[in-house]
């Protein structure tokens, strides 16, 4: 019970996140978002290290698992979060979130390609939920902006530029996708060392990546822009996303991840009731986004969940568990 609590403060406070985020993106920009979060990431894990006993494990990490580890930090905290975050910008969290979902199903795609996991039925039907998902949100949503009474009505505030956020918001995915199997090769050439200490060092390879953009005149020009409006917003982002992960460690440590991770995919749903309460006036809502947002949780879960304890947990009959059982590639 308590590790079903923790994951779904987990997913409460990565929506909430993600919603104040974009908050910050309205009038701020993306650098300066990503200034404090990366930071502010690599201090809080740091913080958890120490808490958690594990300072000393920061050493017990081999050349081959620290540069694992440090590819990760970069791809998952700099590349894959700015991209999040413009896409987020660009047409809102309501459109984004299902595009960015997709890293689920890539990153089960990477893992059959590269290390030859299986892929079952099931998985299959949840992908094309996730991808069917993503599409139905995206479908009607400049339509949504278009409808109007006869009269004439002032412009909306917010009109999402839906092509190249979802170019973003797939880069994101990809990114996000792949990042696990970067943090897999680490952890099995180091067995036994903290993952807390891993994530440790993944921040900190990504908060000195991301120092090196600030020798930019530009990028540093951008960051000393920020407006005191958009501070907080910015700043609560940063913290919200370190506690989110503290959620997720706590999670799995006292929950099976079958139980976990099914319930961290409601973060999507979060998602979009947050956004109504704290950015409605910057968001695409309709019909299309509700029904698109709950198709790409339910793919989320049947992707997420274990093909054969699924099966019998339902006790469903041996033909159909069969069929969802059949492993379409993988070992």
């Amino acid at each position: 019970m308590l590790g079903v609590l923790y994951a779904a403060l987990g997913a409460f406070t990565f929506a909430l996140n993600n919603v104040t985020m974009r908050r910050g993106v309205v009038t701020g920009s993306v650098l300066q978002g990503m200034a404090l979060t990366v930071p502010i990431g690599g201090l809080s894990f740091l913080v958890m290290t120490i808490v958690f006993g594990e300072l000393g494990q920061l050493v017990m990490f081999p050349t081959a698992a620290f540069a694992w580890l440090a590819c990760q930090g970069v791809v998952h905290f700099v590349i894959g979060r700015y991209c999040n975050y413009k896409s987020n910008q660009l047409m809102g969290v309501n459109l984004t979130a299902p595009v960015v979902q997709l890293q689920v199903p890539f990153a089960m795609m990477l893992a059959v390609v590269m290390l030859h996991e299986k892929f079952t039925v099931l998985q299959a039907i949840g992908s094309a939920l996730m991808l069917s998902g993503s599409f139905i949100t995206q479908g009607n949503s400049s339509k949504a902006k278009k409808a109007s009474a006869p009269e004439p009505k002032p412009k909306p505030t917010f009109q999402p530029r839906v092509s190249l956020g979802y170019i973003f918001g797939l880069a994101a995915a990809m990114c996000y996708g792949s990042s696990p199997l970067m943090a897999r090769p680490a952890f099995l050439h180091a067995p036994g060392v903290s993952t807390v200490a891993g994530g440790c060092l993944a921040y900190t390879a990504a908060t000195l990546f991301f120092s090196l953009i600030l020798l930019r005149p530009s990028a540093w020009g951008d960051i000393t822009r920020l407006q005191r409006e958009n501070l907080p917003w910015f700043f609560s982002s940063a913290v919200l996303v370190a506690v989110s992960q503290a959620f997720v460690y706590a999670s799995l440590a006292v929950a099976p991840l079958m139980v976990v991770t099914p319930i961290l995919q409601l973060s999507l749903v979060f998602r979009l009731f947050l956004s109504q309460l704290i950015n409605r006036d910057y968001e695409v809502m309709n019909t299309a986004v509700l029904i698109g947002a709950f198709t790409a949780v339910l793919g989320s879960i049947l992707v997420s969940l274990d093909t054969d304890k699924l099966t019998m947990l339902l006790d469903l009959p041996q033909s159909l568990a069969d069929l969802l059982r059949y492993r379409l590639a993988g070992h």
